[in-house]
């Protein structure tokens, strides 16, 4: 690592790995490194799938993050660069497997998808020793997530708009591609400063699908059934286990959406830290969307909220937006609009008065 980068100092930390700030030996650019520690099959799957999804998109999009290397670390002071469409041997086998591989196997290559729509498949590497971790070398984003950066600001009705607009490119992207992203949330959207303003990236891919790729007003296939993402921004269909599509993530959307523009918040149990995130109020109890509309899909939501929200305070959004946040809320996936739909929706409303 030393060779190629320096670690600075410590900038994130979560249930899966560490997340550090350093600096590109030679260019002297900044980066974002994060370090997967590979001890259990469960967590090496995830990480597989975040860098699959990361390499996919392959910094082809200006507001997902960008994943300039990874290393595979076989010893304590120890790292492979990977090469571009290529795995270690010893982590794909633990994943397909559900434990933990030992020692080194002959390396096998991957056989393309059947169908032209899916992405390639990787291929694993040699690698000499046990990988005992994985270091995603990103793009760094000096502004922190999208709580910290909208909530240390006082309200701005342009940055709002420019956030909105910003994600909803972002998810049309991905969507496109076929990536289903599945834990969209303010924690998982990072901010890079720049004189022409904040540029918004989507990130942590951990729990994402890559499927078919999406045609428009394609809405139904492919489904998911695995019950993730973090309760606040859950679609119903997801709360209630059934099958669902991508249109969860527009649910997700539009939960962010309401909480950006009327700067909504809640805390979570036992934490101090104030989230972005629009709810039903039950009198003192706070119910995840989501969850609710799951119990009463016939719930009426109240756009603009009437309380709750952290002041200063910025103006209601115009009708047209509340009527855009509704479709995006709806019960039914099959009534939100799809990602690609949802952008040409998104910039008619915003110009209304």
């Amino acid at each position: 690592m030393e060779e190629l980068y320096i670690l600075q100092r410590e900038v994130g930390r979560g249930s899966y790995g560490v997340v550090f700030e350093g600096l590109e030996k030679g260019a002297g650019d900044r980066v974002a490194i994060k370090r997967l520690p590979c001890i259990s099959p469960e967590g090496i799957q995830l990480y597989l799938q975040e860098l699959w999804v990361m390499r996919t998109t392959a910094e082809n999009h200006p507001n997902v993050i960008a994943l300039h290397s990874c290393l595979a670390q076989t010893g304590p002071n120890t790292l492979q660069l990977l090469k571009p469409g290529r795995l270690p041997l010893d982590l794909v086998e633990s994943a397909l497997k559900g434990a933990l591989a030992s020692g080194h196997k002959h390396s096998t290559k991957g056989t393309n998808s059947r169908s032209r729509k899916r992405p390639m498949q990787p291929r694993a590497e040699v690698v000499p020793r046990r990988c005992s971790a994985l270091w995603l070398v990103m793009e760094y984003c000096e502004g922190g997530d999208l709580n910290h950066y909208m909530l240390s600001r006082p309200p701005d009705t342009e940055r709002n708009h420019s956030v909105l607009k910003q994600l909803s490119s972002a998810m049309t992207f991905l969507h496109v591609l076929g990536i289903v992203h599945r834990d969209l949330k303010p924690d998982n959207v990072l901010v890079q400063l720049t004189k022409k303003g904040p540029v918004i990236k989507v990130a942590d891919f951990g729990l994402s699908k890559i499927t078919e790729r999406l045609s428009e007003g394609d809405q139904t296939l492919p489904a998911f059934s695995s019950t993730c993402g973090s309760d606040f921004y859950m679609a119903p269909e997801v709360w209630a286990g059934r099958n669902y599509t991508a249109q969860a993530d527009i649910f997700s959307m539009g939960v962010l959406f309401w909480a950006v523009l009327e700067r909504i918040t809640f805390l979570e149990d036992g934490s101090t830290h104030e989230q972005l995130g629009a709810y039903f109020v039950r009198g003192r109890w706070l119910t995840p969307l989501g969850e609710a509309l799951c119990q009463n899909p016939d719930l009426q939501l109240v756009i603009p909220m009437k309380g709750r929200r952290a002041p200063p305070l910025p103006p209601p959004p115009n009708p047209a937006v509340c009527t855009l946040l509704l479709h995006m809320l709806a019960s039914d996936p099959d009534a939100r609009p799809s990602a690609q739909q949802l952008e040409g929706y998104l910039r008619h409303a915003l110009k209304q008065h």
